[in-house]
């Protein structure tokens, strides 16, 4: 388990509750708008801490942090991440875990075993449009399918979100991907700003209004479809 960076206090990124956010690096999908590029592409030149360091402030962090979100990259790519997860829960913390639900083998253990608390799950885009998205040709979707029907079997609870872009959403889009996860808790659609740091130059976002349409287009399926970002 490698830890590539250190968020030491946000209030946005776990729903309800005061936390910090650790990075690791590597992801299996390549997509063009990913805000971490050198996590994902080149993990080795990112900030690398090791977890002793991170446990440190932790413990210093009792009664000031209620959890951690747990991001990337992909974490499920990590190897020790059970263990690093039950630390965490054995400090007295809950865990946020990020995912692009590749994995759902390891996502459902580490919820049947107690390790998480919250999940957040990208969606993509709709089928149609996922290889495209993620810059993975001729990717076979059923893992991540399997990831959709655990988390909205309700084990542990979830949010599913969407980063929108120009170049790769539009309602339509939207609509199906809506619809695929009908009947979910929570969903965003967030709205893509430029990091910095992406994997390609050629992305740009919505306009506010435009966004705030595209939501209530999705609202026609998911009633409780908000927006993030904006």
């Amino acid at each position: 388990m490698k830890i590539h960076g250190l968020q030491k206090l946000t209030l946005l990124d776990y729903p309800g509750k005061v936390a910090c956010t650790v990075f690791t690096g590597g992801c299996n999908f390549r997509c063009p708008f990913c805000h971490n590029a050198t996590l994902v592409l080149r993990p080795a030149e990112a900030e690398n801490i090791e977890q002793d360091e991170f446990f440190s402030f932790l413990k210093k962090r009792r009664g000031v942090l209620d959890g951690v979100c747990v991001t990337g990259g992909e974490p499920l790519l990590q190897e020790g991440m059970p263990d690093f997860l039950a630390r965490i829960k054995e400090e007295g913390f809950s865990v946020k875990l990020d995912t692009n639900g590749s994995f759902p083998e390891k996502l459902k253990a580490l919820a049947e075993a107690g390790l998480i608390d919250y999940v957040a799950m990208d969606i993509k885009n709709s089928k149609g449009r996922y290889a495209e998205t993620i810059g993975c040709p001729n990717y076979d979707l059923s893992k991540v399918e399997e990831s959709v029907r655990f988390l909205l079997s309700g084990t542990v609870p979830y949010e599913f979100r969407t980063t929108v872009t120009r170049e790769f959403h539009d309602r339509e889009s939207l609509l199906d991907a809506a619809k695929w996860i009908s009947g979910c808790k929570r969903y965003f659609l967030q709205c893509f700003t430029d990091s910095g740091d992406l994997l390609a130059n050629s992305v740009t976002g919505y306009t506010r209004t435009e966004m705030e349409a595209l939501a209530d287009a999705v609202r026609t399926v998911i009633p409780s479809a908000e927006l993030r970002g904006i």
